[in-house]
Protein backbone atom coordinates (compact mmCIF):
# COMPACT_ATOMS: atom_id res chain seq x y z
CA UNK A 1 0.00 0.00 0.00
CA UNK A 2 2.81 2.37 0.93
CA UNK A 3 4.45 1.78 -2.24
CA UNK A 4 1.61 2.29 -4.41
CA UNK A 5 0.75 5.53 -2.59
CA UNK A 6 3.99 6.75 -2.73
CA UNK A 7 4.11 6.48 -6.09
CA UNK A 8 0.43 7.61 -6.84
CA UNK A 9 1.70 10.75 -5.20
CA UNK A 10 5.31 11.51 -7.50
CA UNK A 11 3.96 10.68 -10.17
CA UNK A 12 0.84 13.45 -9.34
CA UNK A 13 4.41 15.64 -8.53
CA UNK A 14 6.21 14.76 -11.48
CA UNK A 15 3.45 15.55 -13.64
CA UNK A 16 3.20 19.03 -12.24
CA UNK A 17 0.65 18.55 -9.41
CA UNK A 18 -3.25 18.15 -8.99
CA UNK A 19 -4.19 20.83 -11.59
CA UNK A 20 -2.22 19.04 -14.57
CA UNK A 21 -3.41 15.96 -14.06
CA UNK A 22 -6.81 17.02 -14.18
CA UNK A 23 -6.13 18.90 -17.34
CA UNK A 24 -4.60 15.75 -18.85
CA UNK A 25 -7.36 13.72 -18.04
CA UNK A 26 -9.62 15.93 -19.10
CA UNK A 27 -7.40 16.04 -22.74
CA UNK A 28 -7.35 12.36 -22.77
CA UNK A 29 -3.62 12.41 -21.75
CA UNK A 30 -4.56 8.75 -19.93
CA UNK A 31 -1.98 6.82 -21.61
CA UNK A 32 1.21 9.56 -20.47
CA UNK A 33 -0.19 9.57 -16.72
CA UNK A 34 -0.08 5.95 -17.02
CA UNK A 35 3.54 6.35 -17.95
CA UNK A 36 4.47 8.84 -15.32
CA UNK A 37 2.70 6.38 -12.70
CA UNK A 38 5.32 3.10 -13.89
CA UNK A 39 8.07 5.69 -13.82
CA UNK A 40 7.31 6.29 -10.48
CA UNK A 41 6.66 2.70 -9.48
CA UNK A 42 10.42 1.85 -10.36
CA UNK A 43 12.18 5.50 -9.22
CA UNK A 44 10.25 6.82 -6.44
CA UNK A 45 8.78 3.19 -5.06
CA UNK A 46 11.74 1.38 -5.56
CA UNK A 47 13.97 3.92 -3.61
CA UNK A 48 11.46 4.30 -0.91
CA UNK A 49 10.58 0.50 -0.77
CA UNK A 50 14.78 -0.65 -0.57
CA UNK A 51 15.37 2.25 1.96
CA UNK A 52 13.11 0.35 4.50
CA UNK A 53 13.85 -2.88 3.37
CA UNK A 54 18.12 -1.85 3.70
CA UNK A 55 16.91 -0.81 7.60
CA UNK A 56 14.87 -4.37 7.65
CA UNK A 57 17.86 -6.78 6.63
CA UNK A 58 20.50 -4.90 8.88
CA UNK A 59 18.40 -5.16 11.65
CA UNK A 60 17.74 -8.73 11.45
CA UNK A 61 21.33 -9.22 10.88
CA UNK A 62 22.01 -7.88 14.42
CA UNK A 63 19.22 -10.16 16.16
CA UNK A 64 16.39 -7.50 15.60
CA UNK A 65 12.76 -8.13 15.54
CA UNK A 66 11.84 -5.84 12.43
CA UNK A 67 8.89 -5.22 10.84
CA UNK A 68 7.99 -1.95 8.34
CA UNK A 69 4.62 0.10 9.94
CA UNK A 70 3.10 2.36 7.59
CA UNK A 71 1.73 5.73 8.55
CA UNK A 72 -1.40 5.81 6.50
CA UNK A 73 -1.89 9.44 7.49
CA UNK A 74 1.29 10.86 6.77
CA UNK A 75 0.49 8.70 2.67
CA UNK A 76 -2.55 10.46 2.52
CA UNK A 77 -0.87 13.59 2.82
CA UNK A 78 2.03 12.73 0.44
CA UNK A 79 -1.19 12.66 -2.32
CA UNK A 80 -2.57 15.39 -1.42
CA UNK A 81 0.47 17.89 -1.10
CA UNK A 82 1.41 16.50 -4.37
CA UNK A 83 -1.77 17.80 -5.85
CA UNK A 84 -0.72 20.84 -4.62
CA UNK A 85 2.66 20.89 -6.47
CA UNK A 86 4.87 20.17 -3.27
CA UNK A 87 6.06 16.90 -2.14
CA UNK A 88 6.32 15.69 1.69
CA UNK A 89 6.96 11.84 1.85
CA UNK A 90 6.76 9.99 5.12
CA UNK A 91 5.17 6.79 4.36
CA UNK A 92 6.08 5.08 7.71
CA UNK A 93 9.23 3.25 9.43
CA UNK A 94 11.18 0.03 10.36
CA UNK A 95 10.45 -0.59 13.67
CA UNK A 96 12.89 -2.94 15.62
CA UNK A 97 13.14 -4.25 19.01
CA UNK A 98 15.95 -6.43 20.64
CA UNK A 99 18.69 -5.58 22.47
CA UNK A 100 21.03 -3.66 20.38
CA UNK A 101 24.50 -1.40 20.90
CA UNK A 102 24.57 2.13 19.55
CA UNK A 103 27.05 1.14 16.92
CA UNK A 104 24.39 -1.24 15.94
CA UNK A 105 21.37 0.80 15.83
CA UNK A 106 24.05 3.61 13.83
CA UNK A 107 25.02 0.90 10.95
CA UNK A 108 20.82 0.26 11.01
CA UNK A 109 19.80 3.78 10.49
CA UNK A 110 22.85 4.35 8.34
CA UNK A 111 21.72 1.30 5.79
CA UNK A 112 18.53 2.53 4.34
CA UNK A 113 20.73 6.03 2.78
CA UNK A 114 22.99 3.81 1.74
CA UNK A 115 20.66 1.83 -0.52
CA UNK A 116 19.58 4.45 -2.04
CA UNK A 117 23.26 6.33 -3.17
CA UNK A 118 23.73 2.40 -4.59
CA UNK A 119 20.33 2.91 -6.23
CA UNK A 120 21.58 6.60 -7.31
CA UNK A 121 24.25 4.46 -9.24
CA UNK A 122 22.41 2.37 -10.62
CA UNK A 123 20.13 4.66 -12.21
CA UNK A 124 23.06 6.73 -13.61
CA UNK A 125 23.38 4.26 -16.88
CA UNK A 126 20.26 5.18 -18.05
CA UNK A 127 20.61 8.52 -17.75
CA UNK A 128 23.91 8.52 -19.02
CA UNK A 129 22.29 6.86 -22.39
CA UNK A 130 19.65 9.59 -22.37
CA UNK A 131 21.73 12.55 -22.66
CA UNK A 132 23.77 10.76 -25.25
CA UNK A 133 20.18 10.54 -27.32
CA UNK A 134 19.46 6.98 -27.22
CA UNK A 135 16.25 6.76 -25.36
CA UNK A 136 13.86 9.63 -23.73
CA UNK A 137 12.29 7.15 -21.62
CA UNK A 138 16.36 6.41 -20.09
CA UNK A 139 16.33 9.71 -19.83
CA UNK A 140 13.38 9.94 -17.39
CA UNK A 141 13.96 7.09 -15.81
CA UNK A 142 16.80 7.73 -14.93
CA UNK A 143 16.97 11.29 -14.30
CA UNK A 144 13.92 10.68 -11.90
CA UNK A 145 15.96 7.42 -10.32
CA UNK A 146 19.24 9.15 -9.37
CA UNK A 147 17.21 12.55 -8.27
CA UNK A 148 14.92 10.74 -6.20
CA UNK A 149 17.28 8.24 -4.42
CA UNK A 150 20.11 11.09 -4.00
CA UNK A 151 17.86 13.61 -2.35
CA UNK A 152 16.21 10.87 -0.16
CA UNK A 153 19.22 9.92 1.09
CA UNK A 154 20.77 13.26 1.75
CA UNK A 155 17.19 14.66 3.36
CA UNK A 156 17.20 11.13 5.41
CA UNK A 157 20.51 12.03 7.20
CA UNK A 158 19.58 15.67 8.27
CA UNK A 159 20.46 15.11 11.77
CA UNK A 160 17.11 15.45 13.28
CA UNK A 161 14.10 14.19 15.17
CA UNK A 162 13.27 10.60 13.40
CA UNK A 163 15.52 11.05 10.64
CA UNK A 164 18.27 8.24 10.17
CA UNK A 165 20.97 11.08 10.67
CA UNK A 166 20.14 11.68 14.10
CA UNK A 167 20.81 8.15 15.04
CA UNK A 168 23.76 7.68 12.66
CA UNK A 169 25.40 11.16 14.47
CA UNK A 170 24.11 9.84 18.31
CA UNK A 171 26.18 6.85 17.33
CA UNK A 172 29.45 9.00 15.49
CA UNK A 173 29.93 12.29 14.49
CA UNK A 174 32.66 11.31 11.97
CA UNK A 175 30.57 8.09 10.43
CA UNK A 176 27.87 10.87 10.15
CA UNK A 177 29.34 13.64 8.58
CA UNK A 178 31.13 11.08 6.11
CA UNK A 179 27.65 9.87 4.91
CA UNK A 180 25.78 13.19 5.12
CA UNK A 181 28.55 15.22 3.45
CA UNK A 182 29.21 13.71 0.02
CA UNK A 183 25.08 12.41 0.25
CA UNK A 184 24.17 16.45 0.36
CA UNK A 185 27.11 17.26 -2.27
CA UNK A 186 25.83 14.92 -4.53
CA UNK A 187 22.16 15.74 -4.12
CA UNK A 188 22.75 19.73 -4.34
CA UNK A 189 24.96 19.11 -7.34
CA UNK A 190 22.30 17.10 -9.31
CA UNK A 191 19.91 19.50 -8.94
CA UNK A 192 21.75 22.58 -9.92
CA UNK A 193 23.48 21.07 -12.58
CA UNK A 194 21.20 18.41 -14.07
CA UNK A 195 17.73 19.11 -12.95
CA UNK A 196 17.85 23.53 -13.30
Amino acid sequence: MAWLALSVAFAVFFAGGGAVVMNSLAAGAVGSLAGLFVVSLVTAGVAFLLHELGHKVVAVRYGQRAAFRADYGMLFLAVVAATAGFLFAAPGAVHHVGRISKRENGLIALAGPAVNLVLAAVFAPLLAIGFAGFSQLALTVGTYGVAVNLLLAAFNLIPFGPLDGATVRAWSTPVWLAAFLPSAALAIGFALFVLF
